[in-house]
């Protein structure tokens, strides 16, 4: 090791994930940008990385970056938008008979996507999905696995990704109990 002990290395990491962590916003409206492709595999690193129950790792991811296909893929969902005019968005692939029990790791892959890419200054936002048809189409996932979720990317066009100073949740002492209610 150069330059330091593990206790400062580790503080520095703590550092970084927390600046992830408080930087890290639903963001739907992303500049003309393109991720490169290097950063794209550390945020799908990350999500392949996820925890998950007895190591079961139900997902497959799709990334998408094609425009037509980004455009497409907008229609999968009415509140979906946003994903036409993102970078690149991810496709959380998981298996339809087991999509139920799927959901706690499918969601630790989410997070661990969005906050690899919060670290690189890009930004995230989510979609659900409907129209299994069209992304199946788009897609070309097979017939036993579903489109759980999109996850939009891009850089952020109005502002960039920094830690929140007041973030627009309960407050600390509402949400935490120590020991009981």
């Amino acid at each position: 090791m150069s330059g330091g002990s593990g206790a400062s290395d580790a503080a520095g990491g703590f550092a970084d994930t927390w600046t992830a962590i408080t930087s890290r916003r639903d963001v739907r409206d992303f500049d003309a940008r393109p991720i490169a492709d290097a950063d794209l595999d550390k945020i799908l690193e990350a999500g392949r990385r996820s925890p998950s129950s007895r190591n079961w790792q139900p997902w497959d991811f799709i990334a998408v970056t094609d425009r037509q296909q980004l455009s497409g893929l907008a229609g999968v969902w009415r509140g979906a938008g946003h994903v036409a005019r993102s970078a690149a968005t991810v496709a959380l692939i998981a298996p339809t008979d087991e999509l139920q029990h799927a959901q706690f790791d499918l969601g630790q892959a989410t997070m661990s996507i969005m906050l690899a890419a919060a670290a690189l200054g890009i930004g995230s936002g989510h979609s659900a999905v409907s129209d299994q048809h069209l992304a199946r189409q788009l897609l070309g996932f097979p017939e036993d696995r579903t489109c759980a979720f999109l996850i939009p990317l891009g850089y952020p066009a109005d502002r960039p990704l920094v830690p929140v100073r007041q973030p627009n949740r309960r407050p600390f002492d509402d949400v935490v109990h120590r020991g009981r209610w």
